[in-house]
């Protein structure tokens, strides 16, 4: 069984996380997982928390001389910030002044604040704010570090771009693999289309200068995959849903498609469903189009993965918006935290580590293995079966 889980507050020491279900003998690169924390930190539009930040991982357990031991392995992630928060965010109890309190009262529309206040019974609505801060995704992504560490064994690759942000372009982009992966690391918004993201950089500004916030459309895209992943079998086996899970799951993330998405609910099914033809070299079946998005019934047809992640503009603004104080029930603005204009292309990141995340989890449970050389020999025995069919 492959999983994870994270833990930590936002402005709280660390982050924390737990992967178990590794296979044994993985080569683990820790610059690669500092990259893609690196990736995730990027982009136009972000806020003053991430020239705080500068996020590298440390490994506690779980690797040897640079290859995971089969074992749990234990990520953590230090909070730079930490360091102005120490007694507001202090585990033991410490008598703070209300002054430098900074409790949170007026729940800010969008945020958990108030919901997990009404579930928790919080009075400070810190207390969810801490968890529900989308800095959790640090960990998230670490751990999805790992997973396309697994996957690139199986010669399997995984990329996010930006199709849309804030409307711009006026149809969101379709862009082959080539493409996206054609896309400068240090794009301002990792946008493949040089036109639509200068335009989405000049409303970016606008929106900055009103005190607002803008949201996006990103895009998955995971290639390399053997036809057979997940089941049609349950309910909870079929792929398409942990994926459409996994990506609702991010921070600001309010709808997923995959493939032709909402679009094929207008179209008749001759302009939906991908005709099959046979390529006899490659001895495999083919999809003439991919508008399934790489999945059919629920299981992987060896077409790329395509997910759409699709997001709110961000809760929080700097031209608050009306709220209510939970002490005194008088309307008052919103509290204000630090906060970005827009984080779509990170939601991308963050999007790929998900996906690889369910895909990592997907192989093991149908290649098992406790080394990797076994998973390696149960797939590459797979493979020759799917030649065979």
């Amino acid at each position: 069984m492959f999983r994870f889980i994270t833990a930590g507050e936002s402005h709280g020491r660390s982050l924390v996380a737990i992967v178990e279900g590794l296979p044994a003998g993985v080569a683990v690169d820790v610059e690669k997982i500092d990259r893609e924390l690196e990736r995730r930190q990027w982009g136009y539009g972000r806020g003053g928390r991430m020239k705080i930040e500068r996020d590298r991982v440390e490994i506690l357990s779980g690797v040897r001389h640079g290859l995971t031991l089969g074992s749990p392995v234990a990520l953590m992630i230090e909070n730079k910030d930490w360091q102005n928060w120490t007694e507001v965010m202090a585990v033991e109890a410490v008598d703070v002044p209300p002054e430098k309190q900074r409790r949170l009262k007026r729940p800010r529309p969008g945020h958990a604040d108030l919901a997990g206040g009404l579930k928790f019974g919080a009075r400070d609505l810190r207390n969810i704010l801490e968890r529900a801060s989308a800095r959790e995704t640090a960990a998230r992504v670490a751990c999805g570090a790992l997973a396309k560490q697994l996957l690139t064994n199986f010669q399997m690759e995984i990329r996010s771009h930006v199709v849309q942000l804030g409307g711009v372009p006026e149809k969101p982009l379709k862009l082959d693999w080539d493409a996206i992966a054609s896309i400068a690391e240090d794009a301002p918004l990792r946008c493949a289309d040089a036109e639509a993201q200068a335009r989405m950089v000049e409303l970016i500004d606008d929106k900055k200068r009103a005190g607002d916030t803008l949201g996006g459309i990103f895009e998955v895209v995971a290639r390399g995959l053997v036809a057979g992943l997940g089941s049609h079998a349950s309910w909870d086996t079929k792929l398409d849903g942990k994926l459409a899970q996994a990506v609702m799951s991010i921070p600001a993330v309010k709808a997923v498609s995959l493939g032709a998405g909402v679009e094929a609910s207008s179209l008749p099914g001759s302009e939906v469903h991908d005709e099959i033809t046979y390529d006899e070299e490659a001895k495999s079946f083919v999809r003439l189009s991919n508008r399934a998005g790489g999945l059919e019934g629920g299981i992987t047809n060896g077409e790329e993965i395509r997910v759409r992640g699709f997001l709110k503009p961000i809760s929080t603004l700097r031209r608050a918006l009306r709220s209510v104080d939970i002490d005194t029930k008088q309307e008052e603005l919103a509290a204000f935290e630090r906060s970005d204009v827009t984080a779509v292309p990170a939601a991308g990141v963050i999007g790929e580590a998900m996906v690889a995340l369910v895909l990592a989890k997907a192989m093991r449970e149908k290649f098992g293995g406790d080394s990797l050389d076994e998973m390696r020999r149960n797939f590459d025995g797979y493979v020759e079966q799917l030649r065979a069919y």
